[in-house]
């Protein structure tokens, strides 16, 4: 309840606190101290023509050792009190959390206090986590992840020139310049008390937050980061971007950009046609049911209103990756590559009915239900209840818990399949494309040429019929609007 209260009270009076830091407090009898120390900085900050300087900047303070003691020696030290600093930066923010017992929290607060206050900017560091990050998006996403790439792919396309069109770790020539000059300068003016969020949550002693008030009071007091965005280039038509590579499957994405965030009125009834048409990871989407369950074309076929990485790897999406602009986007893989045109066909046609036809009440009661319950594993644990209460405070609303319950309550099929209908079109969108043999995919795609299904085992005859009107579902697709490219320029 004090955590409530503490977030109510920032709320309803921000130009109290706008030039200074925010705190969000979740005292506790918990023997775990979770910390969340956020700035109000990220990506799409990095200085012109050096992306990847903010991801770079944060990898050196959470990796890179403080000016007393080398990050291997931080490590020994944090090794018996069984707890790590991890970072993550998006667009927005940059998030250092932690987690210690309370047994240990002095001697812990004070690696995690050096390491942000007073990083060791060692040379070997930089050149080690340089390589880390080169590797990351030449190995692992380029080479092992067609699912993240394709999606990274398409925000870069959809906010080209826009200070969210390049890849949160930047490039590879971009990485390969970075000095540490650049990563101190981007210290020094964004890491200020203007951009910063203390959270804090567990049974933490009542002196100890004004201790860390306090040490993080020595950051240069600061401006705050940008409040608004240039809105995206509009898309015209369908642009098809596909990204040739040695894979056996083909993995799409599409998608367009979105002015719906959370606060907005229409964003809840939003959620429930995500959670409806492609729940991440869930058997109960209508995408997954027509595309995987009646028809065995793939794996995962799942909608997204709000940015989601790493969604190979988890179930939820983590916290404290806010937006002010928002993408609608649909994913689909793997398919095989003899069904890839026909399963584009599918899903396009799948997005097209329930823009005209919405929900039916049955669907929107079961959906809504659903999320009315997922809500609360979404925040089942300290450090996401307490990385969505700072997210609450960035977006201006409730805690997250209220906000969805509270507002799904309230929520009609009407008003649902009415932001359905003004929110959602299928005939202006970015298309990528990962796949091997792209030419001859693009040459089908272009020509429009049926795409008939076969299958290995029976199927009912209302499946049957329906593939008869999908085969030939036209994708309104020029030459002009065609872009080929190979794996190995992408990011690079």
């Amino acid at each position: 309840m004090k955590a409530v209260l503490l977030l109510i009270a920032l709320l309803v009076s921000p130009t109290a606190w706008a030039n200074s830091m925010r705190v969000v407090a979740m005292p506790g009898s918990s023997p775990l101290v979770t910390f969340k120390i956020v700035f109000l900085t990220g990506a799409a900050s990095d200085p012109a023509g050096k992306p990847g300087t903010a991801n770079l900047t944060a990898a050196m303070l959470a990796r890179g050792g403080s000016v007393k003691m080398p990050y291997r020696d931080i490590v020994d030290a944090m090794f018996p009190m069984a707890t790590s600093v991890d970072h993550q930066v998006d667009k927005e923010m940059t998030t250092f959390s932690a987690v210690t017992h309370v047994d240990n929290l002095d001697s812990f607060y004070e690696l995690f206090r050096a390491m942000l206050l007073e990083p060791g900017w060692r040379a070997e560091d930089l050149k080690r986590l340089r390589d880390v990050a080169i590797n990351a998006i030449r190995v692992n996403l380029r080479g092992n992840n067609d699912e993240e790439l394709g999606k990274e792919v398409l925000y870069n396309l959809i906010y080209k020139g826009h200070p969210y069109g390049h890849l949160n770790m930047g490039t590879v020539s971009s990485l390969e310049k970075l000095a540490l000059d650049d990563l101190k300068a981007f210290y020094r003016s964004q890491y200020t008390q203007a951009n910063l969020i203390l959270g804090i949550a567990g049974g933490y002693p009542p002196a100890f937050l004004d201790r860390v008030k306090k040490d993080f009071g020595s950051l240069p007091a600061g401006k705050p980061a940008a409040a608004k965005r240039p809105a995206p280039a509009p898309i015209q038509g369908l642009q098809l971007h596909m990204v040739e590579k040695n894979t056996r499957s083909v993995a799409i994405s599409f998608g367009f950009p979105m002015d719906v965030r959370r606060g907005h009125p229409d964003f809840l009834p939003l959620l429930v046609m995500q959670s409806w048409l492609g729940q991440h990871r869930a058997s109960g989407g209508r995408l997954y049911d027509r595309m995987r369950e009646a028809r065995g074309l793939n794996y995962g076929d799942y909608a997204y209103i709000e940015y989601f990485p790493n969604g190979m790897f988890q179930f939820e999406p983590d916290p404290n990756l806010v937006r002010p602009q928002q993408i609608f986007q649909v994913w689909i893989r793997p398919l095989e590559p003899p069904t890839a045109h026909f399963g584009l066909r599918l899903a396009l046609f799948e997005l097209d009915r329930m823009i005209r036809h919405g929900l039916t009440e049955e669907e929107f009661q079961r959906t809504r239900s659903f999320l009315s319950k997922q809500v609360n594993l979404l925040t089942r644990t300290k450090p996401a209840e307490l990385g969505y209460a700072i997210d609450s405070l960035y977006y201006v609303i409730p805690d997250f818990n209220s906000y969805v319950k509270t507002g799904l309550a309230k929520l009609t099929r009407e008003t649902v399949n009415q932001a359905i209908q003004k929110h959602l079109q299928a005939r202006n969108m970015q298309i990528v494309v990962i796949a091997s043999g792209c030419q001859e995919l693009s040459k089908k795609l272009l020509a429009g040429e049926p795409s008939p299904m076969s299958y290995n085992s029976p199927k009912p005859g209302d499946i049957l019929q329906e593939d008869k009107i999908v085969q030939s579902w036209k994708i309104d697709l020029k030459p002009e609007n065609v872009r080929i490219v190979p794996v190995d320029q992408v990011f690079e």
